[in-house]
This record gives structure tokens, C-alpha cells and sequence, in this order.
């Protein structure tokens, strides 16, 4: 049986509703399509990204091959899907697909606004609305109250940062010395640091999706030749760069605090770099830093 006609339940540890299987893929807005992209499209070894999502779904390497020259694989895939496969490709299987490769992250952010995407088909074709069933296997919002520190955990008022700081744990020195420049100065700035702000106990990549995309205004990338060995780095990294392609709105700031042997990310180059390592301007260093970080 090919994988684009398994039973949705198939490898998923729980089956997708019946109500979901029987709904089209075509229900899904662009919103949530280009949401799916933002997860689905980077390639970062830390996650299953979208060509995890084609292979279950049964595509072959050389179409693989050919979606990756698109400029969004993951909508070419659904699109492709959908054509290929009009009577298998409903919403049930996606979910049950995501559920398949171990992305319950996108499943807790979505699983919403995949719901209201549903009410809204059913409703506009006159049938009547049973979809109770993502409430079983898709978190709600909820999950992402009470996630920091100063949290209210009922999520009334979530606790919001200026900015982010992506960075490994061999730099965490540095990191402190940002505080105390950044924080505790007449700047005032207010960081999300996962180590101290963060509590323990949900799914780390739900998290860093929430604070980068709705809890942070910007975010500073600690580079040094040991971030790039951090599978979590690159995957913030880039989830941040899928928010704001080619930084039209100046929300990476890329911070070299270390001297390095290899070569500097090739997918930051095009940003201005703060350089902590240049004994000629390090007397502006934080200065410059906390200006950016002040910007609307």
C-alpha cells in the first residue's frame, strides 16, 4: 500500500478522527500552509523537515530532488499531494503525517487554526461540524502559557522580551556579561535567556518557536566557532531567518564574541555582524547593540 493512501493512523501511535480524514486538504488557508512552511522548509537536522513529510508520503528521490529547486518546497508538496492524491489528501492524514515524524511542535502552534480552517470548510459545504477530535491529539494554546518565569499560567498576560539570545552553553560567560550590560545599565533591556527564563517541562522547540515569533521583538545570535556544532542554534537561527528573509526588518542581529578558526555562517554573512572580537571598536560594542535592540 502506498504511504499516500495508509490509513491515517498508520505509524502514528493514535489515528487520526474521522471527522478530520473526511475533510480535504484544500480546507487549509494560506495562512496555515505558509506556517507549515516556516517549520517544514529550513533543514535543520534537529527535526524532521519536509522531505521527512514527502518520503512518508511515498515520493521517490528524484521527486524530491525536483521540490527542493521550488522556492517553497512544502506548499509544492501539499499542492503536488493534493493532485496526485485528491481522495487521501485530507487534513486527518497531514495531522496524522506530522504525528509520523515526531513534529507534535507543529501540531501544539496549529492545531487551532487547523480546527478553524475546518469549522469554516464544513460550514461553507453545509455539513455538519464534528471536530472534537483535535482537541485528543493536537495541544492547545495553552501549552504555551506559563512557559517563563513571569508568566501568568493562565495566559492572560504572557511575558515579552526585547530579545531573544540564541546561543550554546559553552558561551554562557558571554552571555552574562550581555546581561549585566544590557539589563542591568541605563539601556533597560529585557532578554530572554532560555537558561534563566525558561521553565522546565514542555517541548523545547515549541517553546523557542513561541518566544522567537511571539514573546521576543528581535534576537541576538552569539556566534562562535562552538555554535556551530548546536543543532538547537541552527534550528533558532533559522526559524528566525523564515520570519524576517533577507532581515528586511532588522529582526537578526548576528554578535561575534569569539575569535574563530572556521568560517563565519554562511547564511548570516549578509547581515551586519556586531564584533565583540575587534579591539578597535569594542568600545561601541554594546553601545551599538543595545541601539539595534532599542529600535521599534
Amino acid at each position: 500500500m502506498d504511504a499516500a493512501t495508509a490509513p491515517a493512523g498508520s505509524g502514528s501511535g493514535s489515528p487520526a478522527a474521522p471527522e478530520l480524514e473526511a475533510v480535504p486538504l484544500v480546507a487549509l488557508n494560506f495562512a496555515v500552509r505558509r506556517r507549515l512552511g516556516l517549520y517544514l522548509n529550513p533543514r535543520a537536522p534537529v527535526a524532521a523537515d519536509w522531505t521527512a513529510l514527502a518520503e512518508e508520503l511515498g515520493y521517490e528521490y528524484l521527486e524530491i530532488k525536483h521540490l527542493e529547486a521550488q522556492p517553497d518546497p512544502t506548499a509544492r508538496l501539499l499542492e503536488d499531494w493534493q493532485g496526485r492524491c485528491p481522495g487521501g489528501a485530507s487534513v486527518g492524514r497531514l495531522l496524522a503525517l506530522l504525528r509520523a515524524v515526531g513534529r507534535q511542535d507543529i501540531l501544539a502552534d496549529l492545531g487551532g487554526r487547523i480546527e478553524e480552517d475546518c469549522k469554516k470548510y464544513l460550514q461553507r459545504k453545509e455539513q455538519p461540524l464534528q471536530v472534537p477530535a483535535v482537541d485528543s491529539s493536537v495541544p492547545k494554546t495553552l501549552e504555551m502559557s506559563g512557559i517563563t518565569t513571569r508568566d501568568d499560567p493562565y495566559g492572560n498576560t504572557p511575558e515579552l522580551f526585547d530579545a531573544f539570545i540564541c546561543y550554546c552553553q559553552k558561551d554562557i560567560h558571554f552571555v552574562q556579561e550581555m546581561i549585566r550590560e544590557l539589563e542591568q545599565t541605563e539601556f533597560k533591556l529585557k532578554l530572554c535567556v532560555f537558561d534563566r527564563d525558561v521553565l522546565p517541562g514542555s517541548c523545547v522547540w515549541s517553546i523557542t518557536s513561541e518566544l522567537i515569533e511571539r514573546r521576543c521583538r528581535k534576537m541576538v545570535v552569539v556566534i562562535s566557532d562552538d555554535y556551530l556544532d548546536s543543532n538547537e542554534c541552527d534550528f533558532q537561527t533559522k526559524f528566525a531567518l523564515s520570519l524576517s528573509p533577507g532581515a528586511r526588518h532588522k529582526r537578526l542581529i548576528p554578535v561575534k564574541c569569539k575569535s574563530m578558526k572556521n568560517e563565519f555562517p554562511s547564511i548570516l554573512r549578509f547581515i551586519t555582524v556586531c564584533d565583540y572580537t575587534n579591539p578597535c571598536t569594542k568600545k561601541w560594542f554594546w553601545i551599538r547593540l543595545a541601539k539595534s535592540l532599542l529600535l521599534p
